[in-house]
């Protein structure tokens, strides 16, 4: 691959790198971490730093290019022309040429440079894919004598690849992060003791849907109870449990529409077999066209369908329709690090229904509905008494997009990511497991 051109002033910027697997690519994107990456990376140039992706990019766009103020750079290039199936198609050999191959040239084409200008660097690495990197570029910036000029952080957003994972050595080269106190109390059984900085939300996630949309979406739908559900196809997003709550409603005669948008895991059919096991009807219904338009033609001569999974992308103008025209969001899982989609519905003014794990954002009836248990009927009392009052679900929601506020990637980059930098640069004394361990249930 090519170096790219830097045309930094001497008034020099900081130099942010972020290292993941995921991007903003169709190729590349395989759930919320996509998004984190593309949210994070956007709102970090607009606040004038000097932003650079390096992502296991689609095998046919250019290596390297400017996207939104985004230096990106696709990596792997040459493995992804032979794993078509997406990011983590032939995820091993990725990961080792990954791991080889980025920190040697990141270092010499961009790190190097941007310090020699007078400038300062940050490495920002996600998921346990990054790790070997991170430490291959601690050992190359300690080599040349440059490492207290770079802060290095590596952030978890879930537990997967946990058990490949050197805790012990990761702390010494990087400040370790996570993304809620769930996930920070899950890995002090690790001896690990992270900091928390939260995900946040683009701009656009806060785009209304247009007010003829919104009506047309509840005429398409009109005397339903209408829930959606965003996520993959994983038993950890409770869909079996969604499918349970459709039932109790129907029981109820209470008229329920679920409309539903899995990912491609095998689980999907599962689910769906439960529900027409249930007595449920299910449609499975391609999306003829994209954005709102597909949406709500997808919708049309449902009929007496109960539960409507929906088989192509929606793209985030659709999804913001959905979570603000359905009556409940159910972004309930039984083990969530963070909670994404739950956010993204208060940003658009929908009712979200999380679980009770990592949704550090959610409180109890007051801007959203948080289940606590498997049983469909604690839904059904919990949204039952809050639709019968309807200046109160109108409360709701309004303190939920307040709520989301302030999770806007702008907020979380002042408040939490800015006033870290010092601790990284210079200020980090990396803790033993037992010194973390025992620092982080004293603060608790």
């Amino acid at each position: 691959m090519s170096g790219f051109q830097d045309s930094s002033s001497s008034s020099e910027p900081v130099q942010v790198h972020m290292l993941c697997f995921e991007g903003p690519d169709d190729y590349s994107r395989a759930g919320g971490l996509a998004t984190r990456v593309t949210g994070l990376t956007e709102a970090l140039a607009r606040a004038g730093y000097d932003t650079h992706l390096w992502f296991i990019g689609d095998p046919d766009s250019p290596g390297h290019e400017i996207r939104r103020n985004v230096k990106v750079h696709r990596w792997c290039q040459w493995i992804s022309q032979y794993h078509r199936g997406g990011v983590y198609d032939g995820e091993e050999g990725k990961h080792a040429d990954f791991v080889a191959s980025l920190p040697p040239f990141l270092v010499r084409e961009a790190v190097v440079p941007c310090l020699r200008r007078g400038g300062h660097a940050v490495i920002l690495a996600e998921e346990w894919q990054t790790v070997g990197a991170v430490f291959h570029l601690d050992w190359l910036l300690r080599s040349a004598g440059l490492r207290d000029s770079v802060a290095i952080f590596w952030n978890a957003n879930n537990v997967c690849g946990f058990h490949r994972i050197d805790w012990g050595r990761l702390a010494q080269a990087a400040v370790i992060t996570t993304v809620s106190r769930y996930m920070r109390h899950w890995m002090w059984r690790l001896g690990v003791d992270p900091l928390v900085i939260p995900n946040g939300l683009a701009p656009e996630d806060f785009e209304t849907p247009e007010r003829e949309a919104v009506a047309q979406f509840r005429r398409a739908v009109r005397d339903r109870v209408v829930l959606g559900k965003v996520a993959r196809w994983d038993p950890d997003k409770r869909w079996l449990l969604a499918i349970d709550i459709v039932g109790e409603l129907k029981r109820r005669a209470r008229r329920p529409l679920l409309i539903a948008r899995g990912g491609v895991e095998a689980h999907g059919a599962e689910v769906l077999a439960k529900a027409s096991a249930a007595g449920l009807r299910v449609i499975e219904r391609p999306l003829s066209r994209p954005g709102v338009a597909g949406l709500l033609e997808g919708l049309r001569r449902l009929g007496d369908a109960d539960v409507v999974s929906l088989r192509s992308h929606l793209s985030p103008e659709a999804r913001r329709l959905l979570f603000r025209g359905a009556a409940a969001v159910l972004a309930n899982s039984g083990r969530e690090p963070f909670g994404l989609v739950g956010l993204e519905t208060m940003a658009a003014e929908g009712l979200a229904c999380t679980g009770g794990t990592g949704e550090d954002y959610a409180v109890p009836g007051w801007n959203a509905l948080v289940l606590q248990s498997q049983d469909p009927r604690e839904f059904v009392g919990l949204f039952a008494r809050l639709h019968a009052n309807a200046a109160e679900e109108r409360a709701v929601r309004r303190r939920g997009r307040l709520t989301a506020k302030h999770y806007a990637w702008s907020e979380i980059i002042q408040r939490n990511f800015a006033p870290r930098l010092d601790f990284a640069n210079g200020n980090h004394q990396p803790q033993t497991s037992s010194q973390s361990l025992q620092a982080g249930r004293s603060a608790s």
